[in-house]
């Protein structure tokens, strides 16, 4: 019986599987046909979801779950949405999981739904829900870059409103708040001295996020769990959702390309992304929720 897995935001293929997926598949990036309402997915999906096969839902938090706020400590799932979330994640043909840039502790007490895995800093540590975890290993010297790293950022750039969110493994540099006329040189800056460290900095949400450079990403992380819940054969066992709003995502958006669902959130009409699906804002998660609802649940 195939199964369907919706992925919000990680998992594992040995390296050479994933060197055969690079070389055959290799996805291109594309302007996305949008869906903006509940018929929507039905008349674009028909027939992907059914009663009798389980379906996995990864998503991200921050910007997908919940809309982005002026402060990581003030959002909140909107009412109508959680409801529906707790809803489907009891149904033993639901498979949930979060991976989310937060720390995991974070995204745990922000999301806080029994029998989810959670992924935080964009997979580098997981959570399953009999408490058991998988914690990617850094390197010894890149533990000591990234402590410098903070440190020197906290002394250059904290400052003007803007602060460093430090999540041990991973940070963002938060400068929503910092003067509209000093906030491209205090990210310039602050981009810099993350990459002088060696780390990757990306581009988010009036934020920047410091990530190892490490072989490890959203995109690991889903593969990696989708793998470890259905097996080496997951592609033919589940089907996968994954709904994302940010660059970060676009990495499990590009691994799933071909075996599920994927869902870029984004205003911009002409964003190149590698989802399937483009959603207009983030409250067409509510019905992106209500869709699954009405198989699973009805």
């Amino acid at each position: 019986m195939k199964s369907i897995v919706f992925l919000f935001a990680f998992a594992f293929l040995p390296n050479a599987t994933r060197s055969c997926q690079k070389t055959e598949i290799m996805p291109e990036k594309q302007v996305a046909p949008a869906i903006s309402s509940l018929e929507d997915f039905a008349h674009n999906l028909p027939g992907y979801l059914s009663a009798e096969t389980p379906v996995a839902v990864l998503l991200d938090y921050d910007g997908t779950l919940a809309p982005i706020a002026d402060n990581p400590a003030k959002t909140k799932m909107p009412v109508e949405l959680e409801a529906i979330l707790h809803k489907i994640a009891k149904h033993p043909q639901v498979f949930l999981a979060v991976i989310s840039g937060r720390g995991l502790k974070d995204v745990q007490k922000q999301v806080n739904i029994d029998g989810t895995t959670y992924a935080g800093n964009h997979g580098l540590e997981i959570e399953y829900p009999d408490g058991s975890r998988h914690d990617y290993e850094l390197p010894t010297e890149i533990q000591k870059n990234y402590t410098a790293m903070v440190k020197e950022l906290k002394e250059k750039v904290e400052k003007n409103g803007a602060w460093v969110e430090d999540k041990k493994v991973s940070l963002t540099y938060h400068y929503r708040d910092t003067p509209v006329a000093l906030k491209d040189q205090q990210k310039q800056l602050a981009s810099e001295i993350c990459k002088k460290f060696g780390f990757r900095a990306n581009q988010a949400h009036e934020a920047i996020e410091a990530k190892p450079p490490v072989n490890w990403n959203k995109g690991e992380a889903a593969l990696y769990i989708l793998k470890q819940k259905f097996g080496d054969n997951w592609p033919q066992e589940v089907s996968v959702i994954f709904a994302g709003d940010d660059t970060t995502d676009e990495d499990a958006m590009r691994v799933l390309r071909g075996l599920g669902r994927s869902f870029r959130i984004s205003a911009d009409a002409q964003i190149q992304t590698y989802a399937d699906f483009r959603l207009p804002k983030q409250a067409v998660m509510t019905d992106l929720l209500k869709w699954i609802a009405n198989v699973y649940v009805s």
